[in-house]
């Protein structure tokens, strides 16, 4: 396969799964295929009991520059559908998702990242979420979203203006939860999702749905945590001053 590709690069490691946005002619921009293929491939990667993280990041020094502009002058609003499936697929992703920023992470890059669970970035990334440089409505589900991120100030200084903002305002307003300096953002990646993966999938997937605002599933977490040895198992490891073997597994969100 040609390396210069647009493409989604996947790969699985010690209960981490990374995807890389690949397309460097274009500064990892979404192709209409790309976009496409994200729910499918999160589908599959849900699905794999020995993920336990995912972690979302861009190839070489960008992150994401957004949709290929290319796309929108073929159909805007196929292409628009197509952002927000991939963004739910990716907000829906039923264990930690982590996106790792570089460089430019803007307009449909902004979307991924913030239907993340976290976002941590290196000193230099720019945000920004561009809509209205194109004359584009952004969908009600990732204004709401970022809203919800940044609260209606900010939101509304990065969807009227279009305007770029640096990790130091990314961070102050909540866009990005931590900020590395250059060189760091692997190594520090690599640590915390490290941590992620040892801890117990029943507590991160039940708060991941409480924190999301849903209601209706507390009888279904009280019953999952009755039927699971995770409790047990992680206060005998505390009293027995070991790591915990945690063994619960979640299933898709449905």
């Amino acid at each position: 396969m040609d390396r210069t590709e647009p493409r989604l690069i996947t790969s699985v490691e010690r209960g981490v799964a990374t995807v890389v946005i690949s397309n460097p002619a274009k500064r990892n921009a979404m192709t209409t295929a790309m976009w496409r293929s994200l729910p499918e491939l999160l589908e599959g990667l849900a699905a794999d009991p020995e993920v336990r993280v995912l972690v979302l990041t861009g190839a070489g020094d960008t992150f994401c520059a957004g949709a290929d502009i290319s796309t929108l002058r073929e159909n805007a609003s196929t292409a628009q559908g197509l952002a927000v499936e991939a963004e739910e697929a990716l907000a829906a992703f039923p264990r930690p998702t982590l996106a790792a920023v570089r460089g430019y992470c803007v307009g449909g890059g902004g979307q991924l990242a913030a239907a993340c669970d976290l976002r941590f970035a290196e000193e230099g990334a720019s945000f920004g979420v561009t809509p209205a440089k194109l004359g584009i409505v952004y969908a009600a589900s990732s204004t709401r979203r970022l809203v919800a991120l940044v609260g209606p100030g900010t939101a509304k200084h990065l969807l009227f203006s279009g305007e770029l903002i640096d990790t130091e305002r990314a961070l102050r307003t909540g866009l990005v939860d931590e900020v590395l300096p250059p060189g760091g953002l692997d190594k520090r990646v690599e640590e915390y999702v490290r941590v992620l993966a040892s801890r117990s999938q029943l507590t991160q997937a039940s708060a991941k749905e409480f924190a999301a605002g849903r209601t209706d599933r507390d009888a279904h977490w009280a019953a999952e945590a009755r039927g699971s040895t995770d409790t047990a198992e992680g206060v005998a490891a505390f009293l027995e001053r070991r790591a915990p073997r945690f063994t619960y597994t979640t299933a898709p969100t449905r």
